[in-house]
């Protein structure tokens, strides 16, 4: 078994490009919507961009580290390509669903591979009320901002909010606040990735909130909801010598 159609896409950084132009060059290219697999070359942002714009479509992505962060991205090589498509390992992606509710009256819908992030909008700190499944879990919450975040989202903005990494295989949703004030030593939860998550916004005309799902910002926000999606999918290949749950524990015992 090979790949023989393969679709390459870049980034805009010089290497990036380079490196695209190289490999269409040995393997040539084929559209997006003919192609058995893409190959995405640049950064983990470009990646899960990519992603995102073939969710649904049955088109796997095999990223190919050109950018500066590759945590999810694969080494690049020109040789072989097809034959590390075939035998990478497969992981499914399923993205966050969020509606927002704004003071306007408006429900926003966006789709979130990373996370869907909850941010104050002034100097005013956000108080927020988090309910799952329909109960309130914590009455108030107050800090500079909140997410819920996907596998796949766990090394990003969760990360560096001091959340948890998680393997992308794992049926669970990290929620974690970004600088609590109150409850001070609150850190956050893992979820199951089938509960449905609610946030309310407490206060709202004196605390105003933005919430975020990857690029789509909604102002003013009074509530938002989320939840996995269960019908739309992504699908991501690694090389199976240096899959994603190894870079999972190398990533935690790195110091």
């Amino acid at each position: 078994m090979t790949i023989a159609r393969i679709a390459f896409v870049s980034s805009d950084a010089p290497d990036a490009r380079a490196a695209a132009a190289e490999l269409v060059a040995v393997y040539g290219q084929t559209p997006v919507a003919e192609a058995e697999a893409i190959v995405a070359l640049g950064g983990d942002g470009f990646l899960l961009q990519t992603l995102r714009e073939t969710l649904g479509r049955n088109r796997p992505v095999f990223g190919m580290n050109r950018g500066t962060v590759g945590f999810l991205m694969n080494e690049f090589r020109i040789e072989g390509l097809p034959e590390r498509i075939v035998h990478a390992a497969k992981e499914v992606i399923r993205p966050l669903e969020m509606t927002a509710e704004t003071v306007w009256g408006d429900h926003v819908h966006a789709l979130a591979i990373n996370e869907v992030s909850l941010l104050r909008q002034s100097y005013q700190a956000a108080k927020v009320s988090i309910s799952v499944d329909g109960q309130v879990r914590l009455d108030e919450l107050i800090c500079d901002g909140v997410m819920v975040a996907t596998p796949a989202g766990s090394t990003a903005y969760n990360f560096s909010a001091q959340g948890p990494i998680l393997p992308l295989d794992a049926p669970l949703l990290a929620l974690t606040p970004v600088s609590p004030f109150r409850p001070r030593r609150w850190r956050g939860a893992l979820l199951p990735n089938h509960v449905t998550v609610r946030f309310d916004i407490l206060e709202e005309p004196k605390r105003p909130v933005n919430a975020v799902a990857d690029h789509t910002e909604v102002k003013s926000v009074t509530a938002v909801t989320i939840h996995a999606s269960r019908e739309i999918t992504g699908t991501l290949l690694f090389d199976a010598s240096h899959s994603w749950d190894e870079r999972i524990l190398s990533e935690q015992f790195r110091y």
